[in-house]
C-alpha cells in the first residue's frame, strides 16, 4: 500500500469517529474528547511547550493509523526524565529542544502509541517515513531540527515494532492493583499477612470514628459543586507542594466534565459532613486510572484511604481488572500494589549521544530489575496466596512475560 503521512496541529481536524474507532479497548486516555480537551483548554499549545503534532496515516484518503504527537520545548509532565540527556547536548553546544514526542500529557499510563487499523502492518519502512516526515515538517514550518524522537509509555505488545528501528528502549516501574476475582473488599484483605490486614483495618475504623465518610460520583452524579471542590483541592495542593496550581486548568476539568462524565470517578472525603480532600480517577473497561489528589486539611492516613483503598473498592464493586494509581511511590507495595515494568523508545538523531544513550540504558535497566524484584519480594500477600508473586528466580524487562495478564489467575 502507497501511505500518504500528513501532520496536524488540532485533533479537532480529526473525526472523532474515526480516532475512537482506532484507538478502541485502548483506555480513557486516548479517546480523542481527552486529547481534544487538553487542546480546548490551552493545556496543549506550543505557549506552553506541548504543540500538538499528530500523526495521521492515510490510504486512498482512508485513515489506517493515527499517532498523538507533541513537539516540546522542555521535558516536563512526561515521567520519563530525560534532563540529563538534554543538559550533555547544551554541554556540547547542541539543542536537545525541540524534540518530538507521543505520548498522552500529563499522564504516564501505558498503551498503544500507533493506533492502526486491522491488517496494518507497523515496520521499518513505515517507522522511518514516519521520522522522515517529523523532520521535513519542523524544518518548513518551524525553521528548526530534531533532535531525538520518544515514544512514551507505549504498550508492551508494540515491542515488535521496535527491535530493528533504531530506537533504544527504556523501563521503569509502576505499582499496580490486580483483581483476582474479588467480590468485596474484605476478599482482598484477606489476601494480606495478618499484620498488614489489621494496620488497614484500624485505619478505616479510626476514620469512620473520625466521621469521615467518602462519597463515590461520576457520570451526572458529577455536579458543578462536587468539581469544583475537587479543582480547589488540586489547585491547592500543587501551589503548596510547587508553587503553581498545576498543569491542567480548570477548562480542560469542565471540558472532560461535558463530554466524558461517563468515564471519570471524583471521590470526596468528608468530615462530618464537610469536604475536606478529593481524589479523581478514569475508567472503563480496561481499568482503574487515579490521576490527581488534594487536601484542604491534613488528617492522617486520609490519602491512602481516599487515593488507594476507595479505589480498590470501586475497581472490585465495578469487575474492573486492574487499577493504576498512578507514577511512582514505594509506600504502594505494602498496600497490595505489585511492581510492572512499563517502557519507553528513544531515537537520537545525534549518532554519538544515541550510543551514548544506549550505553546508560544497559546499566539503569540492570539496577532497575534488581529494584523490581526487591519490590516483588516486599509485596505483603500471605504465602498461599499467588504462589508465581513469591517465586525466588528474577524477572527482568527484557522477558516478554514479565507482566502478568491478571486474567489468568484465580484466587
Amino acid at each position: 500500500m502507497n501511505y500518504t503521512i500528513t501532520i496536524i496541529n488540532n485533533i479537532g481536524q480529526i473525526p472523532v469517529v474515526q480516532w475512537n474507532t482506532l484507538a478502541r479497548g485502548e483506555g480513557p486516555f486516548l479517546q480523542h474528547a481527552f486529547l481534544h480537551a487538553l487542546e480546548l483548554s490551552d493545556c496543549c499549545t506550543n505557549e506552553s511547550g506541548w504543540q500538538p503534532c499528530h500523526i495521521i496515516v492515510t490510504d486512498n484518503d482512508h485513515i489506517v493509523a493515527a499517532i498523538p504527537g507533541y513537539l516540546k520545548t522542555h521535558s516536563y509532565g512526561e515521567y520519563v526524565f530525560d534532563h540529563a540527556w538534554a543538559n550533555a547536548y547544551h554541554q556540547h553546544g547542541l539543542d536537545y529542544y525541540p524534540k518530538w514526542i507521543s505520548a498522552i500529557p500529563f499522564t504516564p499510563v501505558s498503551g498503544k502509541r500507533l493506533l492502526v487499523a486491522d491488517g496494518v502492518k507497523v515496520n521499518d519502512e513505515l517507522l522511518n517515513n514516519i521520522n522522515t516526515e517529523l523532520a521535513r515538517y519542523c524544518e518548513n514550518n518551524y525553521g528548526v531540527s530534531l533532535s531525538s524522537a520518544h515514544w512514551l509509555f507505549n504498550a508492551n505488545d508494540e515491542k515488535d515494532a521496535w527491535r530493528d528501528s533504531n530506537h533504544l528502549s527504556r523501563f521503569n516501574v509502576q505499582f499496580q492493583w490486580h483483581n483476582y476475582g474479588y467480590n468485596q473488599f474484605d476478599d482482598f484483605l484477606a489476601t494480606l499477612t495478618s499484620r498488614k490486614r489489621k494496620d488497614i483495618k484500624k485505619q478505616r475504623r479510626i476514620h469512620q470514628e473520625k466521621g469521615i465518610q467518602f462519597v463515590h460520583s461520576s457520570g451526572q452524579s458529577i455536579d458543578e459543586k462536587t468539581l469544583d471542590f475537587f479543582i480547589k483541592c488540586y489547585q491547592a495542593t500543587y501551589l503548596k507542594r510547587s508553587g503553581h496550581t498545576g498543569y491542567l486548568n480548570a477548562a480542560f476539568f469542565r471540558q472532560l466534565v461535558e463530554t466524558m462524565a461517563d468515564n471519570m470517578l471524583i471521590i470526596t472525603a468528608k468530615e462530618y459532613n464537610e469536604p475536606v480532600a478529593c481524589s479523581l480517577f478514569f475508567y472503563d473497561e480496561t481499568g482503574l486510572y487515579g490521576r490527581y489528589w488534594g487536601a484542604l486539611k491534613d488528617i492522617s492516613g486520609l490519602h491512602f484511604a481516599c487515593c488507594y483503598f476507595e479505589g480498590i473498592a470501586f475497581a472490585i464493586s465495578n469487575t474492573l481488572p486492574l487499577f493504576n494509581p498512578g507514577t511512582q511511590g514505594e509506600h504502594k507495595i505494602l498496600r497490595g500494589f505489585e511492581p510492572i515494568y512499563c517502557q519507553s523508545q528513544h531515537r537520537l538523531f545525534e549518532g554519538a549521544f544515541h550510543q551514548a544513550v544506549a550505553q546508560f540504558l544497559q546499566q539503569e535497566t540492570q539496577h532497575l530489575a534488581d529494584y523490581f524484584n526487591q519490590a516483588r519480594n516486599a509485596l505483603p500477600f500471605n504465602k498461599e496466596f499467588v504462589p508465581y508473586l513469591k517465586t525466588t528466580s528474577v524477572i527482568h524487562p527484557n522477558d516478554d512475560t514479565h507482566n502478568h495478564n491478571e486474567k489468568n489467575y484465580e484466587t
